[in-house]
């Protein structure tokens, strides 16, 4: 796995519909992260890797743009 933080990036700019941890949570490689809403569709935006939640960068009701960073997450101690 990564030696540092990995931030989770909006992979298309939307709506954050929910935001599914708060920091200092510990998360799972495929945990849900956020839902994020674009075109009318709703996507739920993955961890690609395990860690713990360090810094929860977006909030429910706020648009994002393509390629920002929604959740850091550094290697499990």
């Amino acid at each position: 796995g990564p030696d540092g933080p990995v931030e989770i990036k909006a992979p298309m700019p939307g709506l954050v519909v929910d935001v599914e941890v708060t920091e200092g949570d510990e998360v799972a490689v495929g945990q849900g992260i956020a839902v994020i809403e674009s075109m009318k569709m709703e996507n739920e935006i993955r961890a690609e890797t395990a860690g713990v939640a360090e810094k929860v960068l977006i909030q429910g009701g706020q648009t994002v743009d393509k390629g920002q960073s929604l959740v850091r997450i550094v290697p499990p101690e």
